[in-house]
């Protein structure tokens, strides 16, 4: 196999040969058919998550085909198409995965993070954490739907019955999202870099009612808003575009430090809640609704070879939309 590996933080990807992987014991092996680029892609290769397994194979929004298949693995067979996402394995017994509640496992590992991912041509992944896919819709649409969509839609799924909803750093997983609200009779509010116009014509073309800089004020205030943009800064500009009682999401694993802000824009009942990882029953509640949604990933392709490239292009938003590598 081939794959783009990091072997230390900071340092560009290195195409690298490897001996092809084999599953273990409830573990499926993939041929990779797509991968998107996510933005805790970077945030890996940049360092800024802790203690990430060195080296290691990132990319956790991975489709493709089984071709191997480990001892015990059951209900699924070589040459079903699959997708992997970030949360790769729980532990069953902490507390947390008792009550249901897998994304906050106290030992988990994480795909194309604590435990090799889909910047290759194959990959291993545990069985359990696999998503049976249909037929409908090429590698490349859907690759972005295992991280940005999921995340997006739990983070939507925080917001209750939101009716004005904003979207702060409009990219991946908010240009996904945004189709979802819209379909559901949403009223969607786009916050981009400020002056970025081409971003905010790409929101109002997937329905969003209002698209602006991210240092405008909304026409009124909103609902709910969730924050994708990794920027502190942007949590009390949130909380000030809100209504009384609305709700603020954070959605992202990362954030810069959110500064000092007066109590009265979080008083009257508003609600500042973080977003952690994704369920297994995330995936299959949303992956079950894409074709009835009829939801579409403006994606941005690049060979395999190229994922520095893609990476730097993420980090400058060279494109709308996702990213996804190709072997």
């Amino acid at each position: 196999m081939h794959a783009m590996v990091l072997n230390n933080i900071g340092e560009p990807l290195q195409w690298t040969e490897l001996p092809d992987p084999m599953p273990s014991e409830g573990e499926i092996r993939v041929k990779v058919g797509a991968c998107g680029v996510c933005r805790t892609d970077l945030h890996v290769v940049d360092g800024e998550l802790p203690n990430p397994v060195l080296p290691i194979i990132p990319g956790h929004e991975i489709v493709g085909r089984i071709d191997a298949v480990g001892p015990g693995v059951e209900g699924l067979k070589v040459g079903d198409r699959v997708g992997i996402p970030w949360l790769g394995h729980t532990c069953q017994v902490c507390p947390y995965c008792l009550r249901g509640e897998e994304n906050l496992c106290d030992h988990p590992l994480f795909t194309g993070y604590t435990r090799n991912g889909g910047f290759a041509t194959s990959a291993v992944a545990d069985a359990r954490f696999a998503f049976p896919l249909t037929e409908d819709g090429s590698d490349e649409s859907l690759a972005p739907l295992l991280c940005a969509g999921l995340i997006g839609w739990r983070s939507l799924m925080m917001t209750g019955d939101a009716k004005r909803l904003g979207l702060y750093g409009f990219g991946a997983a908010a240009h996904i999202l945004a189709q979802a609200a819209s379909m559901e009779g949403k009223s969607v509010y786009a916050f981009t870099r400020p002056g970025d116009t081409e971003t905010q014509i790409f929101a109002r073309r997937l329905g969003a009612d209002w698209a602006g800089g991210s240092d405008e004020s909304p026409s009124e205030p909103m609902d709910a808003a969730i924050i994708f943009a990794p920027v502190g800064e942007l949590v009390p500009q949130a909380l000030r575009a809100v209504r009384k009682g609305g709700t603020v999401v954070c959605a992202g694993i990362h954030m810069s430090d959110i500064p000092s802000f007066p109590y009265s824009i979080l008083w009257e009942e508003r609600k500042l809640v973080s977003v952690a990882n994704l369920t297994r029953q995330d995936g299959i509640d949303f992956l079950g609704l894409v074709g009835k949604m009829g939801i579409v990933a403006t994606t941005t392709c690049y060979p395999l070879q190229e994922a520095n490239q893609a990476l730097a292009d993420l980090r400058a938003g060279k494109f709308d939309g996702a990213a996804v590598l190709v072997p």
